[in-house]
């Protein structure tokens, strides 16, 4: 999954491809490399600092660049958002998958429009909102805590009408934890898997990749594509991406040495 941040404060790649025209030759230049997903997000939901946005700019950083993708994008589109009425305007210009970061309790319409367009839906665990979440990483069992709450939001879904096999589930690396919750959460990829969904794993560029192999370009690559292959080797789906070239080549090598000619586990 290539990431296409749209926004102006991103941690990663703040407002390079804020212009539409940018930001559409990226996503094809990720698909020409091998990325089968394109994530498109309109607001920054970064560890530090991360603030709302009022709808309207998110639907206006995103609308145009999914307006476009739509007719020119070969892979499926995901939208990287919390609430209903960007969801809509996305799968209305041909999105098939909605990323939500609060795995659908940010918005109560979220749930019925998933159910409602049949398309596929990403839940992630996080605590707090997106200014404060990194204060809520206590716990006194990471896994067994992430994993009930993953449980718990998939049979929500169901419940709503999601159809099981299109609901994937993210363990959000990041996200109200710290580098050792991140790295447990990692070790126990088998476990995650075993609740019979698609896992996506997000470790690209994050801080705790940069905390353990280095804060440099080059460090945060390597970096990243050990934290991609071993969630490949033990089991993950998806791996979202921001250099989608490099991680085609960790993917296949990791899928077929762990023995799966295939990685991507969803009907998206």
């Amino acid at each position: 999954m290539g990431v296409l941040n749209v926004t102006p404060d991103s941690f990663s790649d703040a407002a390079r491809y804020l212009d539409a025209d940018r930001a559409v030759e990226h996503a094809l230049a990720m698909e020409a490399a091998g990325a089968d997903l394109i994530d498109v997000g309109g607001e920054s939901s970064r560890p530090m600092g991360a603030s709302e946005v009022p709808i309207e700019v998110e639907l206006a950083r995103v609308a145009p660049v999914l307006a476009r993708l739509g007719k020119r994008l070969g892979v499926p589109i995901s939208i990287d958002t919390r609430r209903a009425e960007v969801a809509r305007v996305a799968l209305e210009s041909g999105a098939a998958i909605i990323n939500d970061i609060t795995a659908l309790e940010h918005d109560c319409e979220m749930a019925p429009l998933a159910a409602r367009t049949r398309c596929a839906v990403v839940l992630m665990h996080m605590r707090g909102g997106l200014a404060n979440h990194i204060e809520f990483a206590r716990y006194r069992d990471v896994v067994r805590e992430v994993l009930e709450y993953l449980r718990a939001r998939a049979r929500f879904a169901a419940a709503a009408g999601v159809a099981r096999s299109r609901i994937i589930v993210d363990p959000g690396l990041g996200f109200a934890k710290t580098a050792q919750h991140n790295l447990k959460l990692l070790a126990a990829l088998p476990d995650l898997c075993a609740l019979g969904y698609p896992v996506l794993v997000g470790a690209s560029r994050k801080s705790f990749v940069a905390a353990i192999a280095g804060a440099g370009e080059r460090e945060l690559e390597f970096g990243t594509a050990a934290a991609n292959a071993l969630a490949v080797a033990a089991g993950a789906s998806i791996v979202r991406v921001h250099d989608a070239g490099a991680a085609v080549a960790v993917v296949r090598m990791a899928a077929a040495m762990a023995g799966r000619a295939r990685p991507l586990g969803c009907d998206a």
